[in-house]
């Protein structure tokens, strides 16, 4: 089998890879809402994999992986890995999981993701009615994810949150990048009180019934973590993530968390930003944190994920991948590398169709896809969904009609 052709379209808000073969099997990945500017990169890659087998995944991922970078750039890498197994698991007439060694479990726990509701207050008692409103959904969440501090428009909207003044994301509309400024900064005493009343509130709602994970920045000191992990450690969080670094950062910091991880019962957690598990290797060795969240989509793929995943085990380091904005492709290839994951998985962020009629151009999904914070796992070939041709073709943008030619 040869790869013959590959495409990428930007469908809703998702960059799409479909990768073609001589032998009329072809696989599909993606990437996140927010990097439409991806196309190109993906593009990059054609000349380098054309007329290799897919299905020797590993032998097209030594020829593009060297050339991937810290997030967002890995995307483009990953999106191509992740349609190799969805080549090579229907060639193998075998769900993904099977190639990666089998499931050791038949179903699995995921938590919130990009399901919450758009706060306009951040007040406790706006927090706490948030989580009411996530509490009451329908796939009855067992953990839920808030975003706080610089995580949030708490530093914008909260007079005197933190020293420093606010910059808002400058977007310049070209090749429709969303500007990410850094802001950073020590939080003053009504900063730090306004986010520990915040989180009380939400624990008051959600009790020992739901887990609490905040997703903290990245913005905070090494102090201001410390000063709130400690403070938080009574309500026996699930972790906080992103606190120092995190998110679009390029670099990795284990000499930062390290000043935190072993002074607080407080779980640590990072990684969603983070490219290959070489980049991993010195967080895990040292306990720098808790718990890791590589994303597929950003990681190099989703056997890197699960090799990340086995390698922290053996250094008794949690895992709770990310996904929020990885769309219903995302979610598929979740699935099947959470299902092969050891025991210390807890749950992947999961990531939801946007715009919703994504739900009716893929096909194989279950439905429900949640119940009661937990999906099963499918064993239909590959990613085990596949585009509705007909349906999608009228949402495709004009520059990509020729998208399954």
């Amino acid at each position: 089998m040869k790869i013959t052709d590959m495409k990428v379209a930007i469908i809703g808000q998702n960059p799409v890879v479909r990768i073609i073969t001589d032998e009329g099997i072809d696989g599909i990945g993606g990437a996140e809402t927010a990097k439409h500017y991806l196309k190109w990169h993906i593009e990059f890659y054609k000349g380098a994999i054309i007329g290799m087998d897919p299905t020797n995944v590993e032998r097209v991922m030594l020829n593009i992986r060297r050339m991937g970078a810290f997030k967002p750039w890995g995307s483009a890498v990953s999106a191509i890995e992740v349609a190799l197994w969805d080549i090579a698991g229907k060639a193998a007439e075998l769900p993904i999981h099977k190639l990666l060694g089998g499931k050791i479990r038949d179903r699995v726990q995921i938590y919130n993701g990009n399901k919450r509701k758009d706060m306009t207050s951040y007040s406790p008692e706006s927090f706490a009615e948030n989580m009411q409103w996530m509490k009451d959904q329908p796939e009855n969440f067992s953990i839920i994810k808030q975003g706080i501090t610089f995580h949030s428009r708490m530093p914008r909207d909260i007079p005197n949150y933190y020293y420093g003044e606010y910059q808002e994301r400058e977007n310049t509309g070209q090749y429709e990048f969303e500007g990410r400024y850094p802001n950073r900064g020590k939080l003053t005493e009504r900063g730090l009180n306004n986010t520990i009343e915040s989180v009380i509130a939400m624990k008051e709602v959600l009790g020992d019934e739901v887990g609490l994970a905040l997703d903290c920045g990245p913005g905070l000191t090494v102090p201001d973590t410390l000063k709130l992990a400690q403070a938080l450690e009574p309500f026996n969080l699930m972790w906080m993530e992103d606190t120092m670094t995190g998110d679009y950062t390029p670099y990795v910091t284990p000499e930062l968390f390290l000043q935190v991880t072993p002074n607080t019962s407080t779980p640590i957690h990072t990684g969603e930003q983070i490219y290959l598990r070489n980049n991993f290797k010195e967080l895990v060795e040292q306990h720098a944190v808790d718990v890791l969240g590589p994303d597929p989509f950003d990681v190099g793929g989703i056997a890197e994920l699960k090799w990340i995943a086995e390698y922290a085990d053996l250094h008794g380091i949690l895992m709770a991948p990310h996904g929020t904005g990885d769309g219903l492709i995302g979610l598929a290839a979740l699935v099947q590398v959470a299902a092969t994951m050891p025991d210390n998985y807890i749950a992947f962020e999961m990531p939801t169709g946007n715009p919703s009629w994504w739900y009716d151009i893929i096909v194989g999904l279950p439905d429900p896809i949640v119940t009661d914070s937990h999906i099963e796992v499918w064993d239909t070939p590959g990613l085990g969904i596949h585009f509705d041709v007909d349906a999608t073709k009228q949402y495709l943008r004009p520059e990509d009609a020729d998208f399954f030619d």
